[in-house]
């Protein structure tokens, strides 16, 4: 007599837990829905502290979303202020660690990735605490013309000390992280996604007046002003052109949004720069846009904007330096100019309007280069990262610290 052979239970597949401080429609927290939505392999949570748009666009996604709430006062601390961090603030994230770690002990979490500055300081002590493996994913540059200095030492330290690994948007971060953490925790590029436009197609050369826009929060860094400078050069020079910002202030910028409002107010620029805001599908927003300008007056980690732009068929304009010189080939997939330059800027729009042959190259060159950043593609490399991640016990961390026996893996992560 033939034994039945037991049905075999499924083994459930690990939970990764997501951590972000911010739930606001803000770069990285588009960069964290767009890589969840094609992400397999893995049970997926988010864990935000705070409500906000986000929490509507990840359940909307089908994925499994938690408010554990951090005290705004400590949530909303602004770069500045961090770097003399109020003793109440420090009482607050002790206090959300405990809680941290209670849910992820609840939840069984098996890995744990902090997708922001913030969450990647009480996430990584978090699931320290918990006997979790935890990935920090660093999408701010960790430099002193980004952030305060004091900020930038303790950030440092704390990618030594804390995570098992460190993902990283580009190639110019990675570079900020310094020689120590390289040397020490296994550091991988891994680039931001798109959502893909319906459709995607070259655009024809614009055939009246070219429409150029920013898009990007309201901030001095982000370059509004020297769009707008580069924009009343050529106004003043009499090319016909209209300009568009797509943006708001979102933390704490609100004088710099007043003064770009009066800006728009006076000549040349009255009536031929509209400023206006965007949720959600941004190819929406670049339906009627011709050109998409990058402006950022210190380097960008990224460039998410540049991303979504090409793969929208728009060509783009973006500065030498920072994570869109790594997005963009000079005259192959987009223009560049010398950063913090009107004059540049300005001659490159120019250049791009005046000639549609290059118009069209560029917004068919622009589309082959999106796809290096297809979501599918870039939810399998991190698949492959999660697939890798081991604890780095204390005795490992300090032979890495010493030089002595880095790993292959940290070493090899260093040439994405």
């Amino acid at each position: 007599m033939t034994t039945p052979t037991p049905p075999t239970t499924p083994t459930p597949l690990p939970l990764v837990v997501f951590l972000d401080h911010c739930a606001a429609w803000s770069g990285g927290e588009i960069a964290l829905l767009r890589l969840l939505e094609p992400l397999e392999g893995c049970r997926r949570l988010v864990v935000l502290g705070e409500d906000g748009p986000l929490v509507a666009e990840l359940t909307k996604a089908g994925i499994d979303v938690r408010v554990l709430p951090l005290d705004a006062r400590t949530n909303r601390l602004s770069r500045q202020a961090t770097a003399r961090l109020p003793l109440r603030s420090v009482v607050d994230v002790l206090g959300y660690v405990r809680r941290m770690r209670r849910l992820l002990r609840q939840e069984r979490a098996d890995l744990v990735h902090a997708n922001s500055l913030k969450s990647g300081v009480y996430g990584c002590l978090a699931a320290r605490a918990a006997g979790v493996p935890v990935v920090w994913h660093v999408r701010d540059r960790i430099a002193p013309d980004y952030l305060p200095a004091r900020v930038v030492r303790l950030v440092r330290a704390l990618l030594v000390l804390l995570p098992d690994a460190v993902l990283v948007n580009s190639r110019a971060t990675r570079d900020t992280l310094g020689p120590v953490v390289r040397r020490t925790v296994p550091v991988t590029v891994i680039g931001d996604p798109y959502r893909p436009p319906r459709p995607a197609h070259p655009r024809p050369a614009p055939r009246g007046e070219p429409v150029v826009a920013l898009v990007g929060r309201l901030a001095p860094w982000k370059g509004q002003h020297l769009f707008l400078d580069a924009l009343a050069r050529l106004l003043g020079d009499g090319v016909a052109v209209r300009g568009r910002l797509l943006g708001a202030a979102l933390f704490g910028e609100s004088a710099y949004a007043e003064e770009v409002g009066r800006r728009l107010a006076r000549p040349p620029l009255d009536g031929r720069v509209a400023l206006g805001s965007f949720t959600g599908d941004v190819s929406e927003a670049l339906a009627d846009v011709d050109v998409v300008v990058s402006a950022s007056v210190i380097p960008e980690p990224f460039g998410q904007v540049v991303v979504e732009a090409i793969a929208n068929g728009v060509p783009v304009v973006v500065p030498d330096q920072g994570g869109p010189a790594e997005i963009v080939e000079d005259g192959v997939s987009g223009l560049t100019y010398r950063a913090g330059d009107a004059g540049d800027l300005a001659r490159a729009i120019q250049r791009l309007s005046a000639s549609p042959e290059l118009y069209e190259r560029l917004s068919a060159s622009g589309l082959r280069r999106a796809e290096d950043f297809a979501p599918e593609g870039i939810a399998s490399e991190f698949q492959d990262v999660v697939a890798s991640v081991r604890r780095v016990g204390p005795v490992q961390r300090a032979r890495a610290l010493l030089g002595l026996g880095t790993s292959s893996r940290a070493a090899r992560s260093q040439s994405g």
